[in-house]
């Protein structure tokens, strides 16, 4: 018989589901772009600056290895207009909303308690592992902490990203186990980036909501997930709290309201398995598709990282209704359910007999927040106990890949009726099992890959049949009546296309050969092909970027970020042979649309930098 206490739930489950139905809001005047060339080619470097000069869009992030852009777009643009047109763009792959996604608790918290007042109820209850305090259901957490040895202090300690509401560093779950993943290539407090991510001061993860060092958690969710991870770790209420075996890295993208953008969750990612993360948590989740996205995970996985995702808390069915990113098809993705005591789909939860692949406890699972204890209920909780157990198996097994460490949990986990024809593996994940396992296991060294389809429904650009300006057109309707109503025929339709690009060339032709011969147009210096890194100084920022081609009067600039037509720069210019000589001048920014690139003149530029470049040209190529 249900307790009081279920009834309550149950009611609250009701009251809550409209305020959880995720939605394809996106953040106003921001987008993410795709581009069908490399990153770092001349074509990408064209449209960077055709994005800044045509179309009034700035820079706001790249993820340089994917080939993604998050700009801010043209002020008084709509989302719609913009991305209508960057459809019909030929250098553009896909372009979409910078979408909002939020976290994945049904029911939130009931009430903070105190350790000594959690210790009662665990007590009283019987409980079956030290945060799921209702009794009733063995996933074997506590088997396994009985058994587990632990890990030399040389050994470093396999990370696990949770990417979230940030995280209370000073809680004694996290700081008195030495779990909290400190950056050792960061010196805290400098206000420098000392290891050159692009992050200032990164000690312990990053805050991408305030571009931020500080990682405070004022949401409690990123908090309580985190404590749900260590709860597989050791039991977290005991008197003497052992030091961890894993490292969890805070990634906060949700603000105070458990929001965040599809921008930011990408920053995270990327920031996760570029700084060591194998295991990335996600206690969150949107409606709306974003290739972008999609691309971020895969490149997770492309890394080895095992990637877990709560299923959503609609009681809907994924298959029919996709839920992301649990829905993407990424083979490292865990789509998580949440379970009930009684080894059932709790109300609220997702289900999916495709694409959601495993229950895990989800209802009242007790937890660590800012300064003390609660309880909530959702795939948000049912998610960490999965992530908790893939990083025990990277304990055990350090280079065990993503698509192992999935493979395992689901072959080991424990089928359930409750759970038939509802999830991908119709089971109940079994914390135990998985673990020891994975202590035995033959690691494979590689793992499938992935090719998947990314790119968004795009809007065909328009067909030439009709354009053209109008003396083309008249010309073309001429031919028309001159020689009958039906098309003309092939000899004298070639002869007036020939005769419409000789009047349409021919001015062009002529005005480029004046120009030329203007005094102030003749090429001052010869330049000179080169290949060399330059550092860039802009203001208060340190961009980095190549040349192509040299002259004692300037340089063409390859570089991603955007530069302010006009403005000045100090750059330092290596030479091309790799030698190590560097120059140092300033010089102010040109936009070349013809060569689609930046060009920077010198500003009396001093002679023995002009006498270096002379040296450097005589082993050069001329350009064109």
């Amino acid at each position: 018989m249900f307790h009081t206490r279920r009834y309550l739930f149950i009611l609250a489950i009701f009251v809550a589901l409209p305020a959880v139905a995720f939605g394809q809001a996106y953040v106003p005047g921001e987008i993410i772009v795709k581009l069908k060339s490399s990153p770092g080619s001349k074509e990408s470097y064209a449209f960077m600056g055709k994005a800044h000069s045509e179309k009034g869009m700035n820079l706001k992030g790249n993820f340089s290895k994917m080939g993604l852009y998050h700009f801010g777009i043209k002020k008084g643009q709509s989302v719609e207009e913009a991305l209508s047109e960057l459809r019909k763009d030929p250098d553009v792959e896909y372009a979409e909303p910078n979408y909002i996604v939020t976290k994945a608790d049904a029911v939130g918290f009931q009430k903070t308690f105190s350790t000594e007042e959690l210790q009662s109820i665990v007590q009283s209850q019987g409980a079956a592992s030290t945060v799921w305090a209702t009794g009733g259901v063995d996933i074997g957490i506590d088997q396994f902490h009985q058994t587990k040895t632990y890990a030399s202090s040389a050994v470093a300690k396999p990370i696990v990203a949770v990417i979230d509401t940030g995280l209370d560093l000073d809680h004694p779950v996290f700081k008195d186990t030495g779990a909290i993943w400190t950056n050792p290539n960061e010196i805290p407090g400098n206000n420098i980036d000392d290891d050159h991510n692009g992050y200032v001061d990164d000690i312990h993860g990053f805050n991408f909501v305030d571009n931020s060092w500080v990682i405070y958690d004022d949401d409690g969710h990123g908090t309580h997930v985190s404590g749900i991870i260590m709860s597989v770790d050791q039991n977290i209420l005991a008197a003497n709290l052992q030091e961890s075996r894993i490292a969890i890295m805070p990634l906060k993208f949700l603000d105070g309201n458990g929001s965040g953008s599809t921008s930011n969750a990408i920053k995270a990612i990327y920031y996760a398995v570029q700084n060591g993360a194998v295991v990335l948590n996600n206690s969150w989740g949107g409606g709306g598709y974003s290739g972008a996205l999609h691309e971020a995970i895969a490149y997770a996985y492309d890394m080895g990282a095992a990637f877990a995702a709560a299923a959503g808390n609609a009681a809907g069915n994924n298959d029919n209704a996709p839920m992301y990113p649990a829905t993407y098809d990424v083979p490292n993705i865990m789509s998580v359910a949440a379970t009930t005591d009684a080894d059932t789909l709790a109300s609220f939860s997702n289900y999916g007999r495709r694409t959601v692949h495993i229950g895990s406890p989800g209802v009242f699972i007790y937890s660590t927040v800012p300064g003390g204890w609660a309880s909530a209920s959702g795939t948000s909780m049912a998610t960490p106990f999965v992530s908790g157990v893939a990083i025990q198996m990277k304990v055990e097994s350090p280079n065990m890949l993503g698509y192992q460490i999935k493979s395992i949990i689901f072959s080991q986990a424990d089928a359930v009726a409750g759970l038939m024809n509802k999830v991908y593996t119709e089971s109940r994940l079994d914390a135990s099992q998985a673990i020891n396992y994975s202590k035995t296991a033959v690691v494979d060294s590689s793992q499938p890959a992935y090719y998947g389809a990314f790119s968004q429904n795009r809007e065909l650009a328009s067909s030439l049949a009709g354009g053209g300006c109008g003396l083309v057109g008249k010309l073309y309707r001429d031919s028309k009546n001159t020689f009958g109503d039906g098309p003309p025929a092939p000899q004298t339709q070639t002869w007036y296309i020939l005769l419409v690009v000789a009047l349409l060339v021919a001015p062009v032709l002529f005005a480029q050969w004046l120009k030329s011969r203007a005094p102030e147009n003749r090429r001052r210096y010869e330049r000179f092909r080169i290949n060399s890194e330059v550092s860039v100084q802009v203001g208060e920022r340190q961009l980095v970027g190549s040349i192509s081609s040299i002259s004692l009067g300037g340089v063409q600039l390859n570089t991603e970020a955007m530069l302010e037509n006009g403005g000045v720069v100090r750059m330092q210019i290596s030479s091309p042979d790799g030698k190590g000589d560097t120059i140092e001048v300033e010089g102010k920014v040109v936009w070349s649309e013809a060569q689609k690139a930046y060009g920077v003149a010198f500003n009396n530029a001093p002679r023995s930098a002009l006498f270096r470049i002379s040296e450097w040209t005589k082993a050069l190529q001329k350009a064109g």
